[in-house]
């Protein structure tokens, strides 16, 4: 995991701080951002594998850089939030969120989370003589963890790109929520299964007229069909 770059973004200082010393012990290269228009500016300069991103912040809240990103990075986001309310973990994803984590937490988890969000992101990359995977004019580079649907790049958040493809990994196979969940967040993931359906909701608004690829098969799950 050496060699990973994470953003940290958070504006209480003794807490950025303990948690950039957790995730520099583990080998990471921290940068650091205190408001939200920071973020944005060290986004644009630097490259960065994952960012954590506080969602109380001065200038520019954590939602605002989050949308802002999303517009034309993929890169995994981990949010943190003083509130625990189901409906603020929902808007997080919705906004393109990977994980979302509730403070107080242990800065040791945190990071443990962002290892296992890096790894599955690798894993995900695939070979080289197989890293390219078309069907139904939807092109998935596994390499370059980009989408183009009939020659045009489709910009796609890293959960959402895991699950597209999973999904067509496994065409024709009835996938429930709770496997994906499995598959996909981890079996240590204590959401439920609105979050599939909500990152489902948004794929297909990406996917336009490739959206009913993507298949609702009542009290099943859903399957990718060509």
């Amino acid at each position: 995991m050496n060699g990973k770059t994470v953003l940290l973004v958070e504006d209480e200082h003794r807490l950025r701080e303990i948690v950039r010393d957790y995730f520099v012990k583990e080998g990471f290269e921290v940068l650091e951002a205190e408001d939200g228009k920071q973020a944005l500016l060290q986004f644009e300069q630097h490259h960065i594998d994952l960012i954590v991103l506080d969602i109380m912040l001065p200038e520019m809240d954590g939602w605002s850089v989050c949308r802002r990103i999303r517009k034309e990075s993929g890169v995994p986001i981990i949010m943190l939030t003083a509130r625990s309310d189901e409906e603020d973990t929902l808007l997080g994803f919705e906004m393109g969120a990977d994980e979302y984590v509730t403070k107080p937490f242990s800065p040791k988890v945190l990071v443990a989370r962002a290892k296992t969000l890096l790894k599955r992101a690798e894993r995900a990359g695939g070979q080289p003589d197989e890293h390219v995977l078309s069907l139904c004019g939807i092109e998935v580079n596994k390499l370059s963890r980009t989408v183009m649907m009939d020659g045009r790049d489709i910009i796609l958040t890293h959960k959402e790109f895991e699950l597209l493809l999973y999904l067509m990994e496994h065409k024709g196979i009835v996938l429930s929520r709770q496997h994906l969940l499995d598959q996909l967040w981890g079996y240590d993931y204590y959401g439920d299964d609105r979050t599939v359906d909500t990152h489902i909701k948004k794929l297909r608004s990406k996917l336009g007229d490739k959206a009913a690829h993507i298949a609702t098969v009542i009290r099943a799950g859903y399957k990718f069909e060509e």
